[in-house]
């Protein structure tokens, strides 16, 4: 395992334009690709891609074309959750979704941080912090998810919120950034 990698893998400053790296990223896309034209196809087949892509694939998980990632193997998607169209997962750190989440259109997870230094960030370094998505989340249409966020079980994003901080469990959150507007007792 190269360098840069070990790095990305450990959570500290990589350079992504890595040999090792891009090999990766081609075996993903070509399998987003299969998976993105295989609409036809039966659900058997498409799981059967979703399992060769994504690091685990809980049962009963739909995800609807196209869908696009980093690297793939580093998501993980637990039971009966729904993925709706548009969604961009990138995975260069673990990002973990619950079971019974329904993702909205065009919602972004996002683990790439970049530098603000920029001589570093010229120069293309870059880090990732997992993103963790809880049991029974709802984010709506076009939510944005910032690296190293987590969304804690049972909590509603509304259309079009950065969510930048975690959330607690049982809350609704809307806006940008991300605010929570009624509690779980209230």
């Amino acid at each position: 395992m190269g360098i840069n990698k070990q790095r990305m893998l450990a959570g500290d400053w990589y350079l992504p334009d890595d040999d090792e790296l891009a090999a990766e990223s081609a075996r993903r896309v070509e399998l987003c690709a299969t998976y993105n034209t295989a609409y036809a196809a039966g659900a058997a087949e498409r799981r059967a891609l979703l399992e060769q892509l994504l690091g685990s694939v809980g049962d009963g998980v739909r995800i609807r074309a196209p869908f696009h990632c980093d690297f793939g193997h580093h998501i993980t998607v637990g039971e009966r959750t729904f993925v709706n169209f548009g969604a961009v997962m990138l995975d260069a750190a673990p990002i973990t979704i619950g079971s019974d989440v329904q993702i909205g259109p065009n919602v972004q997870l996002l683990t790439p941080t970049h530098e603000m230094d920029a001589e570093r960030r010229r120069a293309g370094w870059e880090k990732a912090v997992p993103v963790t998505i809880g049991d029974n989340v709802w984010l709506g249409g076009g939510v944005i998810v910032c690296p190293g966020v987590t969304i804690g079980n049972d909590t509603v994003v509304g259309a079009g919120a950065v969510v930048t901080k975690d959330l607690p469990p049982g809350v609704l959150a809307v806006g940008n950034p991300a605010r929570v507007v009624r509690a779980p007792d209230g």
